[in-house]
């Protein structure tokens, strides 16, 4: 008897989802708890595995929006033949593109295609260049984002240059393909500035094409969206600045980072430093901890920390529960567990919530200076910016010394100027006096 797939649920408060691509093809044998669609929802990209081994029968098609619970195919158990063919176009994820192999030193190795054409006559020199080239493309993997954009538009990945690491093709390198990237418009130089396509008279819909794409938001993108407008909407959102002498942190970093590296297997980052110095800071001013409950403010006696991730689907916050029973090592093995779960799509729902403060790194982009939104129902946000070499007064003298602007934006519904002020000053103290982190004081 077939076995039913049905939409599992990922979260108390998520209701339903975007099948956004099949892993396996229909009529394709598949095994019991092997992936076999990934599920976007609000929050999170989630695969979900086969119930059964047999054959797949898909019933729902890719981009269709599900409810929790519903059927979407279902497996025929039993052995099934493979499909014989592939359709044109794009390979299969799983079964036509091999994923990139490394071997025991890490390096990544030379992926191949799961095709068994044998070569026929030797061909000229530059044929088997181009060959070598199409080959090298076709064989490239795609980001998540990069291969429903190439579905969604047709077009063949033979004709795009991934950019990415190993030849990964991205999401901006199809972007730019269709727009007429470098590699395809290297040759003709424009004769006019860009206008839009209004202002092209008798422009016909090929030109009109060849201007814009037209793309839509995933459910992920969406929920940002309605997230971040109802935040400016719901909050009295202010933001006050202070800056850090981050002299103390390198010069403890680079004393230690070697042997911290060693024995804990995971490097030194300033973040680790900055959960610390923020949890400090929390326990000394709790209100910044707190959320607004209606007419009550709730008071959190435990610190989950967010720290947000830039993702190809955009900004995700991942979680450390707990925070301030963690060490230093603890957090950056933490941090990088979910950094990279985020960035491939792995990461699930619980890892995204129960934050009651959230840390955003600008820095690494090269922000000077920002004001963070409000991740509700959080009542405050730290913003981390770049360390940029300045000349300040210390004592009587002017020096030159490493400086990171920081900002905390606050709901002034809740928390005064008085204590997001404080909070952000005792933040400063314990980056520029790191030694307060270990006696907590």
């Amino acid at each position: 008897m077939p076995i039913e797939i049905k939409v599992p649920s990922v979260g108390e408060s998520i209701t339903e989802g975007v099948l956004s691509r099949w892993l396996k093809k229909n009529g394709e044998n598949v095994r019991a708890d092997e992936p076999i669609l990934e599920l976007e929802t609000e929050k999170a990209t989630t695969e979900v595995a086969a119930p059964a081994s047999g054959k797949l029968v898909t019933t729902v098609p890719e981009g269709k929006t599900v409810t929790i619970g519903a059927v979407v195919g279902q497996i025929e158990e039993g052995e099934a033949p493979s499909a014989s063919s592939t359709p044109s176009g794009l390979p299969s994820p799983r079964s036509q593109v091999a994923e990139p192999e490394r071997g025991g030193d890490g390096v990544q190795k030379k992926t191949t295609l799961g095709a068994t054409e044998k070569p026929t006559s030797a061909p000229k020199e530059s044929s088997k260049t181009d060959a070598a080239r199409a080959a090298s493309r076709a064989e490239a993997p795609l980001s998540p984002a990069a291969r429903r954009l190439v579905e969604e538009s047709g077009t063949s990945i033979e004709q795009i240059t991934g950019t990415g690491r190993g030849g990964r093709i991205t999401k901006e390198d199809v972007l730019s393909h269709l727009q007429g990237g470098p590699e395809e418009s290297a040759s003709a130089a424009p004769t006019a500035p860009p206008t839009s396509p209004a202002a092209l008279p008798g422009a016909d819909a090929k030109q009109v094409a060849d201007r814009e794409t037209r793309q839509r938001m995933s459910a992920i993108r969406q929920r940002i969206a309605d997230r971040l407008v109802a935040s400016q909407n719901a909050t009295a959102t202010l933001t006050t600045f202070n800056e850090a002498d981050m002299s103390a942190v390198i010069a403890l970093r680079q004393e230690f980072k070697d042997r911290f590296k060693e024995r804990h297997g995971v490097g030194l980052g300033f973040m680790s430093f900055f959960v610390k110095a923020t949890i400090e800071a929390l326990r000394v001013y709790p209100l910044v901890n707190a959320r607004i409950d209606g007419v009550d403010i709730v008071f959190q006696h435990y610190y989950n920390i967010g720290v947000a991730v830039s993702t190809e689907k955009g900004l995700m916050v991942p979680v450390l529960h707990d925070a301030d029973r963690m060490s230093f090592a603890q957090i950056e093995k933490r941090l990088a567990e979910l950094a990279q779960k985020a960035r491939d799509g792995k990461i699930a729902v619980p890892d995204l919530q129960g934050g009651t403060f959230t840390i955003t790194n600008g820095g690494v982009f090269g922000s000077l200076l920002s004001t963070p939104i409000l991740n509700p129902p959080q009542v405050a946000i730290l913003g981390m910016h770049t360390i940029q070499k300045r000349p300040v007064a210390v004592g009587d003298q002017v020096v030159i010394r490493p400086m990171m602007y920081l900002a905390l934006s606050y709901d002034h519904r809740l928390i005064d100027g008085r204590e997001a002020v404080l909070f952000l000053t005792r933040v400063k103290e314990c980056i520029e006096n790191p030694s307060r982190l270990f006696l907590e004081v």
